[in-house]
């Protein structure tokens, strides 16, 4: 489908694959083809399995875009933020098999899915705004707020401490850990069970239990499309 996201539909499962360097950085380009990626799973009506390259899912948004001005930043936030709204909100199931790091926008990927696999290994999962100079935003603080153990809300909202796979399942970025080499196949059965629920019922009742929460992250949006970085 693009050279920043390729599509393989198989048996219902339709897996995209973030390709941007050797971080993964979530650009604006990178954010219009997972939108387009996501279109094509919702006619083809597919599971949703995001997942990145091997040791990394995403660390976080293109600095270079970041830091050439405010108003890119303000923009690169937005489109981000939107395409998370829209993974909430998504119709059909959506999977993240987190091959490794997941830094900032790449950890706030997994607090938009609906479940979670990481591998266990040497690896950084977090948000790491204030320990680059960052002031969180409004959007990234409901989305943790809503996702996140409550012990572990301030440690990576405030404190912006990394976790561990492990510790991210306890933190709430993930559900679940398995080895690199059982990745690729647990994340296949998670999303071939998630395809024996009835679909409609899924989007309904993932729309109502979200439904205030949706309109509080529809409200940070647009209070950071004024707010600084």
């Amino acid at each position: 489908m693009s050279d920043l996201v390729s599509y393989q539909l198989e048996d219902g499962i339709a897996t995209l694959t973030l390709s941007n360097g050797k971080v993964n950085a979530i650009s604006n380009d990178l954010i219009v083809a997972l939108n387009a990626a996501l279109d094509q799973a919702e006619t083809d009506r597919a599971v949703v399995i995001l997942t990145g390259q091997p040791g990394i899912l995403s660390g976080g948004y293109d600095l270079k875009i970041m830091t050439s001005s405010p108003q890119a930043a303000l923009d690169l936030v937005y489109a981000g933020s939107t395409l998370t709204r829209r993974m909430l909100a998504h119709p059909y199931p959506i999977v993240v098999a987190c091959t490794g790091h997941a830094v900032a926008k790449g950890a706030f990927l997994l607090l938009s899915a609906d479940y979670r696999i990481g591998v266990d290994g040497p690896f950084s999962i977090g948000l790491n705004e204030v320990q680059i100079g960052m002031t969180m935003h409004h959007v990234g603080i409901e989305l943790a707020r809503n996702r996140l153990s409550t012990a572990a809300f301030g440690r990576a909202v405030i404190n912006g401490e990394m976790f561990a796979p492990k510790g991210a399942v306890q933190a709430g970025f993930l559900d679940t850990v398995v080895s690199p080499d059982d990745l690729q196949e647990a994340a296949r059965t998670a999303a071939l069970q998630l395809k024996k629920i009835n679909m409609a019922a899924h989007k309904n009742t993932k729309l109502k239990a979200r439904k205030v929460f949706l309109e509080t992250l529809d409200k940070a949006i647009e209070a950071d499309r004024h707010t600084a970085l």
